[in-house]
Formats: structure tokens, C-alpha cells, sequence
């Protein structure tokens, strides 16, 4: 089963306060993919870097999205996003909008989502979240 993993995980990478490389790592039977709203997510913080850590917060992202592969926004995407959003709404749990669309493509492509923002992404039902460790 694929992996998509959230905004927070690369994140988190990115500042040393996670090691993604070794968590990847540890998981040498799943494959890791990321949401193509994800990479907007990644690429908005590198345009909004101040110039002294743009570059590095740039070079870090290209080399992430080098060894993972991006996952579309599809018409079953925009289903199962529509489907979601309306459910957490009337139940008055909504979640930010760009996790609405992480855990549409999740369910999907019938894969898990990685987050360190696991209080948001169980209101999805039917969605398997983990916690990097």
C-alpha cells in the first residue's frame, strides 16, 4: 500500500526536527508518493522564504520531489473530495481545505496518509492515517 505524505512530514524534514530520510528508510516495502496540492503547499513556503532561505528551502524541495511521485488531482479525486467535504461539514468537523484534498486523493488511490497532523485527517472516514515515528 503507497504512502502520501502530508505537508507537515516534509516539513518537518526539511528542519531537521524529523528524519524523513531515515523513516523512508525504515519502511523499504511501502512506496511514498505526494499530492500534487502538497507541492503547491511546498513551493508557496519556498516563494514566501525570505532571499537568505529560499535557496536551501528550494534545493530541499526539488530533491524531495525528485525521489517521489506526484499524484494528480483527478475527476475521482474531485468525487471523493466533494463526498468528503460535504460529510465533514454537516457534521461540523470540517478540516482545512488542502487536507481535505490530501485525504481525497489518499482514498483515491486507496493509500495511507503519513502526518504529524493526525487530529485533522481521522475526522475523514475510512481514511488510514500513521505518525511518522
Amino acid at each position: 500500500m503507497a504512502i502520501i505524505l502530508d505537508a507537515d512530514v516534509i516539513i518537518r524534514g526539511e528542519r531537521g526536527s524529523f528524519d524523513l530520510k531515515q523513516w523512508l528508510e525504515s519502511r523499504p516495502n511501502d512506496q511514498f508518493e505526494i499530492a500534487a496540492i502538497t507541492v503547491a503547499e511546498l513551493w508557496h513556503g519556498v516563494e514566501r522564504a525570505t532571499e537568505r532561505h529560499k535557496a536551501t528551502r528550494q534545493r530541499y524541495l526539488q530533491a524531495v520531489l525528485r525521489s517521489l511521485p506526484i499524484i494528480a488531482y483527478t475527476e475521482q479525486t474531485a468525487y471523493e473530495h466533494a463526498r468528503i467535504w460535504a460529510d465533514l461539514e454537516s457534521s461540523g468537523k470540517m478540516i482545512g481545505f488542502y487536507d481535505l484534498i490530501v485525504a481525497a486523493t489518499a482514498l483515491d488511490r486507496d493509500c495511507q496518509v503519513a502526518t504529524f497532523n493526525r487530529r485533522h485527517f481521522v475526522q475523514v472516514k475510512g481514511l488510514n492515517v500513521i505518525e511518522p515515528k
